[in-house]
C-alpha cells in the first residue's frame, strides 16, 4: 500500500512539475491558483461579472489566462490587448464559443450570434448588411422610426399639463418604444400603444426577451463541467428548452402572418420594405438555404438584441443628465440652435448635433451594453507575446477599458466633452461598445440612430427633473446588457407648444 502511495505521489509531482514548466516556457503571467476541477470557476461567481473581471485584470494584469473547468481562458482588458485579439488575429477570434443556450436559443449555433466563422457565417453577415442595416433600407425605414417617437411624444405630452411636474417611469416606456420600432420595421405591426391587436400576445413577448437576457448572461456550470448537463443542477438547460419553443413558435407565427398578407398585395408600396417580406423573397430565390429556421435566426436576433440594448442605453443617458443638469442644458442649446423650437428634431439633423452624440458616446464608455464580450480561438495564436491555444475562450472586457485611467482622465466621470473633436474610428480600441472586426455589432448604425433621435427628440420638447432631492442612484444591475438595479423615474413638463408636439405626422 505504501509503494502505491509513493507511485502516486511521484506521478502527480512529475505532473505538476511539468505543468509548471510549461508555463513558465509559455512566459505566461501569474494567474490565482486553480482549485482542483473547477479551476478558476469560483473566482466568477460574484456579480456583476465585468466587476469581478476587472478586479482581477487590476491584480493580475492586462492579459490573464485562467481555467474555467475543463475550458481554457483568456481575459483581456487593455486596448493594446484588444487590438491583438481583434485587429491581428481576427480570424482565428472569429468564432463563439458553443454554450449550451446557442442550441436553444441559436437554432442550433445557425444564428448569426452563434454561427461558426465560414461560408454560413459570412452568407448571414452579407444579408443583414445588404438587406437590413445598408443606409439604402435604414433610410427607407426612418419614417417608422420618426412616427413611433412622434407617438411617444405625443402620449408623454397628453398625460401632462403646461405648469406642473409629472411623474415619468423610464424602463418600460423606452422598451416599448424599441419594440414598437423594431416589431413596425419587422413585422410591420406594433405590440403597444394604440392600434394593438394582441396585447396578451405582447406580453408574452417582453416575458420572453427578459428571459432571453437572462439565460445569455447566466453561468452556465455545465458549459465548463460537461458531465453536470446530465442533471442540469442550476435548471437552466430545461428553462432554455421552454424559452427556445417560446421563440420560435413566436417568430413563426410572424412569418406566417407576412406570407398570408402577401397572397392578397402586389408586392409595392411600404409592405416591401417591411423586413420579413426582404427575407422571404430571398427565401424564393434559394429556398434550401433561406428555411424558416434561418429567418427566423435573423428577425429573432434584432428583435431582442434591439430592444433590450437600445433602451437600456436611453435609460443611463437619461439617468447621467438628470445627474448632471449642465450637460443636459448645452445639449438642448445646441438643439434650440441647430433645429429650433418650431418644428421637432428629424434623423437628418442629429449629424449636426455633435454634442447629443458626445452624450451618447460617454454614456456607452461608462455603461456598454456589452460589458464582456466573449468569443473563442480557433487556432493557435499569440496576444501580447503569450500563445494561446486553438479552443481557448476570449473574455474581453469592454468596461475595463472604457474606466481605465492609463487610457482615461478621470475615467469615472461622466464628461462628454472629453469626445469633441474625436472622430469615432480614429480615437483607436479605447470606445468599442459595439466591438471591433468581423464580429462587430451590425445594427450599429440603427442604434445610434433610434437612441440619438429619441434622447434628442426628449431633450428638445420637455425640461426633465429629478424624482426628489436625492442623486439618481447609479447602481447596476445584473444581467447581459449592463441594466439599471432600478427602474429609473424623472420628473418632466412640455417644453414646446401642442401645436408642435400635437401636430400628424
Amino acid at each position: 500500500m505504501e509503494i502505491l502511495y509513493i507511485v502516486a505521489f511521484l506521478i502527480l509531482f512529475i505532473l505538476v512539475s511539468k505543468k509548471v514548466l510549461h508555463r513558465s516556457k509559455d512566459n505566461k503571467p501569474s494567474v490565482p491558483f486553480p482549485l482542483p476541477v473547477i479551476g478558476h470557476l469560483h473566482l466568477i461567481l460574484k456579480k456583476p461579472l465585468h466587476r469581478t473581471l476587472g478586479k482581477l485584470a487590476k491584480k493580475y494584469g492586462p492579459i490573464l489566462f485562467l481555467q474555467y473547468g475543463f475550458r481554457k481562458v483568456v481575459l483581456v482588458s487593455s486596448p493594446s490587448a484588444i487590438e491583438a485579439c481583434l485587429a491581428k488575429n481576427d480570424i482565428a477570434f472569429a468564432n463563439r464559443p458553443r454554450f449550451i443556450v446557442g442550441e436553444y436559443l441559436g437554432y442550433n449555433y445557425t444564428s448569426l450570434v452563434w454561427a461558426s466563422y465560414g461560408d454560413h457565417w459570412r452568407n448571414l453577415r452579407r444579408v443583414t448588411a445588404l438587406e437590413i442595416f445598408s443606409s439604402y433600407r435604414l433610410q427607407l425605414l426612418s419614417s417608422v422610426r420618426a412616427k413611433e417617437i412622434r407617438s411617444l411624444l405625443q402620449q408623454l405630452f397628453g398625460n401632462l399639463d403646461n405648469k406642473n411636474f409629472r411623474k415619468v417611469e423610464f424602463k418600460t416606456m423606452f422598451f416599448e418604444l424599441m419594440l414598437n420600432i423594431l416589431m413596425q420595421m419587422i413585422a410591420g405591426k406594433k405590440f403597444n400603444g394604440e392600434n394593438v391587436v394582441d396585447i396578451d400576445e405582447a406580453k408574452r413577448f417582453r416575458h420572453t426577451v427578459i428571459e432571453t437576457f437572462y439565460l445569455m448572461g447566466a453561468l452556465n456550470a455545465s458549459d465548463f463541467l460537461p458531465f453536470l448537463r446530465w442533471f442540469d443542477l442550476q435548471g437552466l438547460e430545461k428553462r432554455m428548452v421552454k424559452a427556445g419553443k417560446q421563440r420560435d413558435t413566436f417568430w413563426q407565427s410572424l412569418i406566417n402572418e407576412r406570407r398570408q398578407k402577401n397572397r392578397f398585395t402586389t408586392g409595392d408600396g411600404e409592405e416591401n420594405n417591411i423586413l420579413i417580406d426582404v427575407l422571404l423573397s430571398q427565401q424564393k430565390l434559394d429556398p434550401e438555404y433561406y428555411t424558416d429556421e434561418i429567418v427566423k435566426g435573423i428577425i429573432g436576433v434584432m428583435l431582442t438584441a434591439g430592444t433590450e440594448t437600445s433602451s437600456g442605453t436611453m435609460e443611463w443617458a437619461m439617468s447621467l443628465l438628470l445627474n448632471n443638469p449642465e450637460f443636459l442644458q448645452k445639449a438642448r442649446d445646441e438643439i434650440d440652435q441647430q433645429v429650433g423650437m418650431e418644428r421637432l428634431l428629424e434623423e437628418s439633423d442629429l449629424p449636426n448635433l455633435p454634442y447629443l452624440q458626445n452624450i451618447i458616446n460617454e454614456t456607452l464608455r461608462l455603461y456598454p451594453t456589452g460589458p464582456v464580450v466573449i468569443h473563442e480561438s480557433s487556432e493557435d495564436c499569440n496576444v501580447g507575446g503569450f500563445h494561446v491555444p486553438s479552443g481557448t475562450i476570449l473574455l474581453m472586457n469592454f468596461w475595463a477599458v472604457h474606466r481605465d485611467p492609463n487610457v482615461w482622465k478621470e475615467p469615472m466621470k461622466f464628461n462628454p466633452e472629453r469626445f469633441q473633436g474625436v472622430e469615432g474610428e480614429k480615437d483607436g480600441f479605447k470606445l468599442i461598445p459595439f466591438g471591433f472586426g468581423r464580429r462587430r455589432c451590425p445594427g450599429e448604425a440603427l442604434a445610434m440612430r433610434m437612441v440619438g433621435l429619441t434622447l434628442g427628440s426628449l431633450i428638445q420638447c420637455f425640461e426633465w427633473e429629478r424624482f426628489g432631492d436625492e442623486l439618481v442612484d447609479m447602481s447596476e444591475g445584473a444581467g447581459l446588457n449592463l441594466p439599471r438595479a432600478k427602474p429609473l423615474v424623472a420628473m418632466c413638463r412640455p417644453r414646446l407648444t401642442k401645436k408642435n408636439i400635437m401636430a400628424p405626422f
